[in-house]
């Protein structure tokens, strides 16, 4: 089974911190690898139109950004940057397609 997964944190997605699933706008589930590979290019050109800057690790991490978005941490007592990540999944963990 393929995975899209989006988030919206103040970390990038790769991190996967503790409770990062609580993290989750959007999970997109597919049988089929093609189906999920458009489903990614549509996620992946609609975050690119939206945010100034990006970046990807283990071609399966992407995080996008614009500088002006900030969530107030109240634990740290500072503003801390939003980040929207796509993870793709490849039965249940962090994978390529």
């Amino acid at each position: 089974m393929f995975e899209v997964i989006y988030i919206k944190a103040d970390y990038e997605p790769w991190w996967m911190f503790e409770g990062w699933e609580e993290m989750i706008r959007r999970r997109q589930s597919f049988s089929d690898a093609s189906a999920a590979r458009a489903y990614f290019e549509e996620l992946l050109a609609e975050l690119r139109r939206k945010h100034d800057f990006e970046a990807m690790k283990k071609d399966c991490f992407f995080a996008f950004w614009t500088q002006g978005e900030k969530s107030f941490c109240e634990g740290c007592d500072e503003d801390l940057q939003l980040y929207h990540g796509i993870i793709l999944m490849k039965d249940g963990n962090p994978s390529t397609f």
